[in-house]
């Protein structure tokens, strides 16, 4: 008889050392990533750009008439229509939520390791010559600020903060213990944000979204109005991370429920089928008022789930982002419709 030879499993991202993860994630950018989306000003959210190259006449059907530009149309008694060029040097400002909410997965990542793969793969793709990436934290123990600034070595010590985030309950803790210090929310992370995000650029938020959500599906989150501010001045994109046991409970009997943020217990059945479909049309109903509260605030979605491949994910976000950019206005604004 032959011996049989078996190969150690491949380590998931989570059981490797911090280095090796940001080394990880830096090869699943740059080979994977950059391999499909080409361009030597690749970003999340291709668009016209925001540097003025003067005017040119109105075509109809074609300009939208908010980039009418009033000054030249004056002067000539001939509509125009300002043209821009893309921009050549990039601001991105983070806000990465890594709140006890965020702690949660039942896949090969949890909700925090899938946050900082997404800041990665944003790092990474919009590095470039002169381009800025600053970052505020929404951490257990508070916020945690990095200034706008360029180069790897900032991007990878902003990957390390991140993986190093103090966890709101540690290995000894009472499982849903509260906090002694009462976490920052989500609102205020972008109300500070909406203060140092001068420039115009690009403003990117990962969060799963429920914090402050309210009971009622009719009334906007508290976050919404400071997002609907930022994206008025800068391109938006907001990052949602979830896990597949938030939206739907397996069979699997008695099971304690914590709530991470509260502490609060709830035993439940989930032999029950009628409480098992009653959970998942809650949460389903929970998604959509997330969903609808960043489409009101004009804000690109892109939504992340810790058991699927987050760089397919993405590179298929780009790619629909791209098409919509390279359409034409009608037509995108009839796809819309």
């Amino acid at each position: 008889m032959r011996p049989v030879v078996t190969t150690p499993a491949d380590p998931s991202l989570a059981e490797l050392a911090p280095d090796q993860r940001l080394r990880r994630l830096e090869l699943t950018v740059t080979r994977r990533l950059n391999g499909l989306l080409h361009g030597q000003y690749r970003g999340l959210l291709p668009g016209p750009g925001s540097e003025p190259a003067g005017s040119r006449e109105y075509r109809p059907g074609e300009d939208e008439v908010r980039r009418m530009d009033w000054a030249v149309t004056a002067r000539t008694a001939v509509p125009h229509v300002r043209q821009v060029d893309a921009d050549r040097e990039l601001t991105t400002w983070l806000l990465v939520d890594a709140s006890a909410s965020m702690e949660f997965g039942t896949a090969e990542l949890d909700k925090r390791e899938l946050a900082v793969a997404a800041v990665a793969a944003i790092g990474f793709l919009t590095a470039g010559v002169g381009n800025r990436l600053g970052a505020q934290v929404l951490r257990a123990d508070g916020v945690r600020r990095f200034p706008a600034r360029s180069g790897r070595t900032h991007l990878l010590g902003l990957l390390r903060a991140l993986l190093a985030a103090p966890r709101a309950s540690g290995p000894g803790d009472r499982p849903g213990r509260r906090p002694s210090v009462e976490p920052p929310e989500l609102a205020d992370g972008l109300d500070a944000l909406h203060r140092v995000a001068n420039r115009r650029g690009l403003v990117v938020v990962v969060s799963d979204f429920l914090d402050g959500l309210p009971d009622d599906p009719d009334q906007p989150p508290p976050w919404e109005r400071t997002l609907r501010r930022l994206a008025a001045r800068h391109q938006v994109l907001a990052v949602e991370v979830t896990d597949p046991r938030e939206l739907e409970l397996p069979d699997v009997g008695l099971i304690t429920l914590v709530d991470p943020e509260t502490g609060r217990h709830r035993e439940v059945c989930t032999s029950d089928r009628r409480l098992r479909e009653r959970y998942a049309e809650a949460a389903a109903a929970q998604r959509d008022q997330v969903h609808r509260a960043l489409r009101r605030s004009a804000a690109t979605h892109l939504a992340l789930r810790t058991d699927r491949d987050w760089s397919a994910d993405i590179v298929r976000h780009v790619h629909a982002q791209r098409r919509l950019a390279a359409a034409p206005a009608g037509a995108a604004r009839g796809g819309a419709a």
